[in-house]
Parts: C-alpha cells; sequence; structure tokens
C-alpha cells in the first residue's frame, strides 16, 4: 500500500511537473535592451544570464526570449537568417548553453521566440529560391506571376505598409511578405518547409529550451488561390494594428489564419511532446476571429498549449470593457487555455496606456496583480516590474521601420524597447559602458532597479512580495474563474480550484469604493500577504483607489 502512495505520488508530481506551464508566470526579455555584458550598447545573452538572480528574485516561474538568431536585423531579430545560430551582437551558442544552465538551476523555465512564418531574405532558403524557378527550393516560399498588366497578384497588405507582394527581378515574379519586404514568407504548403522549421525547433530542444513563443502563429497559411481580400465589415476593427495603417482597411480572409494550419500545429504539438515538459504560446495577431482561432490552436491535448491575443494590450481600459473582453474569451473557449499579458515588445506600456494621469506606484502593482490572477498564462514584459511608461523617443532616434514609415500618428515600438534602467548613478543606466542603442528615459532612470530595491514599498518589492504570495494560493494559477457583477471602474471574479474559492476584487479607479459581498457569496475569510489593502467590515468590501481584496469564499 505505501509502495502504491509512493507511485501514485510520484506521478502526480510528474504530471504537474509536465503541466507547468498552467498558470505560470511568464518574464519576457528583449535582450538587445535588457544587459549589455561588452559595452557595445547592445544588450546580449551573456547580460541576461548576469540578471538571472534578478529574475528569479521576482518570483517567476519562466522568461521568454525576444529573437537572439543570426540577423541582418532590419527588424530586430524577426527575420532570421539562421534558425540554429546564435547572432553575433548576442554572443554564441556556447553563452545560451550558459544562461540555460543557471536558468535552470534557479527553477526557471527558458521559452525562446520562434519566428516561422517569414525568414530574412539573407536566410540560405531564399537565396537559394529566388536563384530560379526550377531549384530544389524554388516552393519554399510563396512566389506569384504578376496579373497580365503587371500589378501584384492580389490587393494583399503588409502590416508594415503598402503591398504584400515585392518584385523579384531574377525569378521575373512576386514573393509574398507579410511585414518588411526582406521578411519574405514561407510556403507552409510544402510539407518540406513544414519539416525543415520543425528541425529547427527540433535543435532548441535537445539544447534544453523548454518551450516557444511562436511569432504570429496564425499567419502561417495563406489561401492557395490568393483571392482578393474583402473590405472590413462595417463596425468590425482588427485589435493590434493601427486604425491609421491600411492594412486595418481589409478583412483578411485569406492572407492567414487558414485551415491548413491546425494540421500543422498538430505536427508541432506532436514534436513537444516528445519532449514532457515543453511548450508553446502562440500570439495570435489581428486575426477576424480571435476567440475562435485561439480555441481551435489551443484545443486541449491536440494543437498549442496557450495562446494570447491583443485584446487587453489596447488603449481601452474601462472595467465593462476588460470584464466583456474576458467573459467572451471563457465563452468561447472551449477546453483551450489562454494567455495575457498588458504589455510586450509591440504595444505602449500599460503605464502610459491605462495608466496615464493615476499614481503610478499604485497602478503598477495593481495591473501586474490583476493580469496574474486571471485564468490563463500570464506575461510579464521588462521593466512592468518597476512601473516604467511609454519611453518618448525623438525621431532621429527612432530604429523601429514600423514607426519610421508611420510617422507622426503611429511612432512605432521603440518607445516600449529603450534600455532596463539597472541604476540612476552608473553611466548607461548601469545597462551599458557604451553609447545604448536607443536612449534611456530620464523618466526611467528615476525608477531604475537598484533605486526601488532600497524602497520597501515600490513597485519592484510589491512586486515581489505580490508574486510569491501567489504561488501559495493555488486556485490563482490552476483555476477556472467565474465572472462576478460588479459596480464602476471595479472588477470581480472566483477563481476556483480544488473545492476551494478565492475572491479577488480590483478597484482600477482613483477613489475608494464600497462593495457588497458579490451574489452567491455567502463568508469571506480574508487573505493576508499580498501587499494591498482592501478589507472586510462585516458585510462590506472597502477598498482604497487602485486597490484589491482577496479572501476564500464560501
Amino acid at each position: 500500500m505505501d509502495a502504491q502512495r509512493t507511485l501514485a505520488a510520484d506521478n502526480q508530481a510528474q504530471a504537474c511537473s509536465q503541466d507547468w506551464w498552467r498558470g505560470a508566470v511568464i518574464y519576457q526579455i528583449y535582450p538587445r535592451s535588457f544587459q549589455d555584458s561588452n559595452g557595445d550598447g547592445i544588450g546580449d545573452l551573456n547580460g541576461v544570464t548576469e540578471r538571472l538572480d534578478y529574475i528569479a528574485s521576482l518570483g517567476v516561474d519562466a522568461i521568454w526570449l525576444s529573437p537572439f538568431f543570426t540577423s541582418p536585423m532590419a527588424d530586430f531579430g524577426y527575420d532570421v537568417s539562421d534558425y540554429k545560430g546564435v547572432d553575433p551582437m548576442f554572443g554564441t551558442l556556447a553563452d545560451f548553453d550558459t544562461m540555460t544552465r543557471k536558468a535552470h538551476e534557479l527553477g526557471l523555465k527558458v521559452m525562446i521566440d520562434l519566428v516561422i512564418s517569414h525568414t530574412s531574405d539573407q536566410h540560405p532558403w531564399f537565396k537559394e529560391s529566388r536563384s530560379s524557378r526550377d531549384n530544389p527550393k524554388a516552393d519554399w516560399y510563396v512566389w506569384a506571376d504578376s496579373k497580365p498588366e503587371g500589378s501584384p497578384p492580389n490587393n494583399w497588405l503588409s502590416i508594415f505598409g503598402g503591398p504584400a507582394w515585392e518584385w523579384d527581378g531574377v525569378r521575373c515574379q512576386y514573393y509574398l511578405h507579410n511585414f518588411l519586404t526582406s521578411q519574405p514568407d514561407l510556403n507552409f504548403h510544402n510539407p518540406e518547409v513544414q519539416d525543415a522549421v520543425l528541425d529547427a525547433a527540433r535543435f532548441w530542444l535537445d539544447r534544453g529550451a523548454d518551450g516557444f513563443r511562436l511569432d504570429t502563429v496564425n499567419f502561417y497559411f495563406h489561401d492557395k488561390e490568393l483571392r482578393d481580400n474583402p473590405p472590413l465589415p462595417t463596425g468590425m476593427t482588427l485589435t493590434g494594428v493601427e486604425p491609421t495603417n491600411p492594412y486595418s482597411f481589409q478583412h483578411h480572409l485569406y492572407d492567414k489564419t487558414q485551415p491548413e494550419n491546425l494540421q500543422f500545429l498538430e505536427r508541432f504539438r506532436a514534436l513537444l511532446d516528445l519532449y514532457p515538459g515543453s511548450t508553446a504560446v502562440g500570439e495570435i495577431g489581428a486575426d477576424r476571429d480571435v476567440i475562435g482561432t485561439t480555441a481551435s490552436y489551443t484545443e486541449e491535448g491536440k494543437r498549442i498549449h496557450m495562446a494570447y491575443s491583443f485584446d487587453l494590450l489596447t488603449p481601452k481600459r474601462s472595467a465593462s470593457y476588460i470584464l466583456q473582453t474576458i467573459e467572451n474569451m471563457e465563452a468561447g473557449l472551449g477546453s483551450g487555455w489562454p494567455s495575457w499579458a498588458l504589455s510586450n515588445h509591440d504595444v505602449v506600456r500599460v503605464a502610459t496606456r491605462w495608466g496615464e494621469g493615476a499614481e503610478l506606484d499604485r497602478f503598477s502593482p495593481l495591473a501586474l496583480a490583476f493580469v496574474t490572477c486571471l485564468r490563463g498564462t500570464p506575461c510579464i514584459y521588462q521593466g512592468e516590474e518597476l512601473g516604467l511608461q511609454e519611453a518618448d523617443v525623438p525621431f532621429d532616434k527612432l530604429q523601429d521601420p514600423y514607426g519610421i514609415r508611420f510617422w507622426p500618428k503611429f511612432k512605432g515600438r521603440d518607445g516600449c524597447r529603450t534600455p532596463m534602467p539597472w541604476s540612476r548613478t552608473h553611466p548607461g543606466g548601469g545597462f551599458t559602458t557604451g553609447t545604448p542603442w536607443l536612449p534611456l528615459a530620464n523618466e526611467h532612470l528615476a525608477r531604475a532597479v537598484e533605486t526601488q530595491d532600497r524602497n520597501e514599498g515600490s513597485v519592484l518589492n510589491r512586486t515581489r512580495q505580490f508574486l510569491k504570495w501567489r504561488r501559495k494560493v493555488q486556485p490563482l494559477a490552476k483555476g477556472g474563474i467565474r465572472l462576478l457583477e460588479s459596480e464602476g471602474e471595479t472588477l470581480a471574479f472566483l477563481r476556483l480550484y480544488n473545492n476551494e474559492a478565492v475572491l479577488c476584487v480590483f478597484n482600477l479607479s482613483a477613489e475608494p469604493v464600497e462593495l457588497d459581498l458579490p451574489q452567491g457569496v455567502s463568508t469571506l475569510t480574508p487573505l493576508p500577504g499580498s501587499g494591498f489593502s482592501g478589507v472586510l467590515e462585516g458585510k462590506k468590501i472597502k477598498l482604497h483607489g487602485l486597490d484589491a481584496f482577496f479572501a476564500l469564499a464560501g
């Protein structure tokens, strides 16, 4: 009997370890801007290794590294020219191994950004593909003849501006690019392409990676017939795309999110399943049916483990909008599992988008607590734990081709990608001893890690306190969710797990509120230690502005 109990316990522990991603907190690192170890002004893998102790101190479970692969850097690593190499500006494969080993010693999983919808035009695959119409890789990219009068094959547009087709004078054909002209799209209808990108994923899993963030996971396949996209229906909007960008004028029925992608994602999952405990989170970009796509891509046990969209990466922050977003996702997700984020390397930081005018030392811990209490796997972007706002990068300092193309209405992504401020007093903010690739913002230096580390009530230390407290409250990671009616700018829900219910209440306004017990909740036992000051007085929940309350519910 004891042996059986031991075996059952071991099996449960193994299942939990393989299920680590469910409710884990992932910390996103943009390596160019995290820590420079050699003084060239650009962050690198050795810099990440230097700061892993800091990351572990936050109480997160995993890191996600934006691309560090060999690349001409036209889109800062999202244009890959060698899937199995580390770009020299970031270090070497040995540096990756060292970083991964230390991360694992600290209990951190390592996820890397896999960009396989497209490559750089400098990738050997593309160089061979464009060399003729009959070479072995001629069909590895999306090539098409012009219309009789020489115009592109159809009306598809690039997110980065202009047509999604570029003429090639060698093949005398157009090739598809959903982003920069130097980022040609791979042809996933070709099984050899699928095999090649799966082989690249296998390479990193063999080196110790614990999983992947899949860039633009719904962009892998295009419509074989190359049909024109119709106009966007009246009343419909695309999240994640600026309304001034013509890309938002189209209903993207044919250039992405094709049904064939489901079969490929099943192949990808089969590969992951060969490496127990590995996982994948997909980015669903500018989709016409975000919830339906998330549900089908994350159907339990069949495809990728989780996915996120841009629905909470928007300028809107009203409680009703947020509640509706979560409600819609929960209603349509089926057996799938979401991932949530309020900031990343592509959007204006949440402290500016949602927190403008608010007291950041109160707003930022609240926003972080909120996103890590939702059902799903939360991602925190570097600097959120400091309460960093969007930096204002002047036009002459811009690096982002997207921002340069759509300036001044859209300033691009550089404002959320400026270097991490480690020290207020050291040259280069402790990020570099050289000239940083993007300027450090003065307002960021005032929020440097070194400064906040010494202040018990800082955003940084409140983040640490909350995430370590969250780890002890199992329903916040693994449980289901029941959304509750709440007044004004407040949000309330129950997280449910193993016959335990935890009530979470958030006040998004700057004004204090007093709430009745939610319907269906008869007793509450407050949970201390979260760092928030909401209290229960009789049958009333009282919260200060930008405050939260947590309790066991009966």
